[in-house]
């Protein structure tokens, strides 16, 4: 029996997760009271988490090799994101990662599936002048579906981490901006830099940091080859580390160790990797809510997308071409808990070799960075020499 069961007294779903990774999308509709029947990723660390964490679901591996879906009534798919991501390889969505979205499009074809939701990375909004999102919308008007999208921020939800998403939500029979156009709350205004905890990627330096106040920047896959590559957080007192991974984990709405059924026999960074690449569990049960209780989208006012136009943030289509919708990423405003207290494990002191690095890139960019952030950096570096003489 399924160890993840509805909510009480909900009607919920029935759920197909393709792409599942470690159950990021599945684990939120379960939360929201939907019921996932069947689970599908080729990767052989997410299918051990998901064997442990689904207990009874059957799992398929390759989408490739799946015939056909069962009646379902939400197919749910956070395809690959290595061909969109700014951090990838930018293929595109004829990628031989991100086309796999096209086994979606077969799935559903022949199936009568109310909902089709897809989750990936905002900069395929932007990639090849949003050719991407041109092809996924047009191969979903061709196959019946109205749709709507929406980028979303994860702090929304009260968890630090500055992670947007895009959220694709489809329907041939019903409107799903009655789902995701649901509230607009608005960013916040931002703490004081010298208050809080800040993130930023030490990999980083040259062209960009990541900087995110009071939370960490968007958690990351890693390197191609297993590296992770996690961020560094600087502590008001000037400490400078990297979360723990169990910290990371929860940074995406898991529980501590929940890929910890991936380790046997993998290097650390495949859990990293992992963790990077799931979809976070809030925003997932957010949708699985919404799903249960939609509400009415007038969008009269919206504008019409020009073909030429970039895509915005949030922009829907019920058949008769496609119109902007004038949102925020900030759908809710959840309760924030601060990055320092949210942090449950040690933060491990950034590396003299990798403080080094950053530190020698960020002097020789052009960048600007938030007063004493650098002074701050030069003395973690001093300190962590001290201590290696001491050693």
């Amino acid at each position: 029996m399924n160890r993840l069961m509805r909510a009480s007294g909900s009607e919920g779903l029935s759920v197909v997760g393709l792409f599942a990774g470690i159950g990021g999308i599945e684990l939120g509709l379960h939360a929201a009271g939907h019921e996932t029947v069947l689970l599908c990723d080729v990767d052989e660390g997410a299918q051990a988490v998901l064997r442990e964490k689904f207990t009874g679901v059957p799992l398929v591996g390759d989408i490739r090799e799946l015939v056909a879906l069962p009646s379902i009534e939400l197919c749910a798919a956070g395809f690959p994101c290595q061909d969109l991501s700014q951090a990838g390889r930018t293929a595109g969505i004829g990628g031989e990662q991100s086309g796999l979205v096209n086994e979606v499009f077969r799935l559903v074809t022949e199936t009568d599936v109310r909902w089709l939701l897809l989750e990936n990375v905002p900069f395929m909004l932007q990639l090849d002048r949003g050719e991407a999102m041109r092809f996924l919308t047009r191969s979903l008007e061709g196959l019946g579906f109205h749709w709507a999208y929406r980028v979303v921020d994860t702090r929304a939800f009260g968890v630090p981490q500055r992670r947007q998403r895009v959220t694709l939500l489809a329907s041939r029979t019903e409107d799903p901006r009655a789902v995701l156009f649901v509230g607009d709350e608005g960013e916040p205004e931002t703490p004081k830099v010298e208050d809080v905890a800040c993130g930023f990627y030490w990999t980083e330096g040259v062209r960009g940091l990541g900087w995110a106040v009071d939370a960490i920047p968007t958690l990351k896959g890693g390197s191609t080859i297993g590296i992770p590559s996690p961020p560094a957080i600087r502590l008001p007192n000037g400490f400078i580390g990297t979360p723990d991974l169990r910290d990371a984990e929860r940074l995406q709405g898991f529980e501590a160790d929940w890929t910890l059924p991936a380790a046997e026999g993998r290097r650390v960074g495949a859990r990293w990797k992992l963790v990077g690449n799931a979809v976070s569990v809030p925003v997932a049960r957010w949708v699985g809510e919404r799903l249960l209780d939609p509400r009415s989208y007038e969008g009269a006012s919206d504008e019409v997308l020009a073909a030429t136009d970039p895509w915005p943030r949030a922009a829907w289509s019920t058949g008769e071409g496609a119109r902007r919708a004038d949102l925020s990423v900030w759908p809710v405003r959840e309760s924030y808990q601060q990055l320092e207290s949210f942090l449950d494990y040690d933060v491990a002191p950034l590396s003299e070799r990798a403080t080094a690095g950053f530190l020698g890139r960020a002097k020789r960019s052009s960048l600007r960075f938030p007063p004493g952030f650098l002074e701050d950096v030069s003395a973690h570096l001093e300190a962590v020499r001290a201590r290696a003489v001491a050693a």
